[in-house]
């Protein structure tokens, strides 16, 4: 991650703040762009999203967490792991953590349908993360209404032009699409989180940007490492 000395955000891209990661992109991600993070569980999403939030909170920007898993207080204790505090910025105004309650579905769906737009602008923030997209998604009864409200809700964000990170799950038999099929169509970006396991059971965590619309980017899967600094991007090794 960058220090508050460096440039965060330069021209029309913006630093993820994951190191190796901003090196494979060159510039960083497009602003205003969606970008997706699939991954099973222990794949480190909800770290990407906080580092990716972080990096803009250290260069002066205003950012939204939306959790539908965990508490403010469960985020907050996370991200302390990883040496980020994020109470500092909560008490500065520059962070909103929102808890949104999935088994309350319709008042869910309503506040971030009503309230969600006009939020980030009063705000100011220019980064916004939901986790997980996938808990929203179950949310709708079918695939036509869960892909009318992904869109809608895409439409939404694009309108505040800030740079959102999205979580989602991903299929049991497919590490490369997510749960519903659906996010990874409507998103600018997506990069893949997974495990490789090799036949004598070793097994090495690498991330593949599968899709980024804007840029041309290298798609060969690297391996990372979840440190105590958040997620690292080994680009200069190969996978075993």
């Amino acid at each position: 991650m960058r220090d508050a000395g460096d440039v965060g955000r330069s021209g029309n891209f913006v630093l993820t703040g994951i190191d190796g990661l901003d090196e494979m992109l060159g510039r960083g991600v497009p602003t205003g762009h969606i970008i997706t993070v699939l991954g099973s569980f222990g794949t480190g999403k909800t770290t990407f999203a906080l580092q990716f939030l972080m990096q803009g909170l250290i260069n002066g920007e205003k950012a939204i967490f939306i959790s539908l898993e965990e508490d403010a207080d469960s985020v907050i204790a996370n991200a302390a792991s990883f040496g980020w505090d994020l109470a500092k910025y909560i008490k500065e105004k520059k962070l909103h953590i929102v808890k949104l309650e999935p088994a309350d579905a319709k008042t869910t769906v309503t506040r971030i349908r009503s309230e969600l737009p006009d939020f980030i602008k009063r705000s100011g923030a220019s980064r916004v993360a939901i986790d997980s997209v996938s808990l929203l998604n179950m949310l709708f009864a079918d695939d036509k209404e869960r892909r009318e409200k992904l869109f809608a809700l895409c439409k939404q964000l694009k309108s505040t032009e800030a740079t959102c990170i999205f979580t989602a799950e991903v299929k049991d038999d497919n590490p490369r699409s997510s749960r519903d099929g659906l996010v990874e169509y409507v998103s600018d970006g997506v990069i893949g989180l997974r495990f490789n396991e090799r036949e004598n059971g070793e097994v090495q965590l690498v991330m593949q940007v599968i899709k980024m619309r804007r840029l041309k980017h290298p798609r060969s899967v690297k391996p990372y490492s979840i440190t105590e600094q958040g997620l690292e991007v080994h680009g200069d090794m190969e996978v075993f």
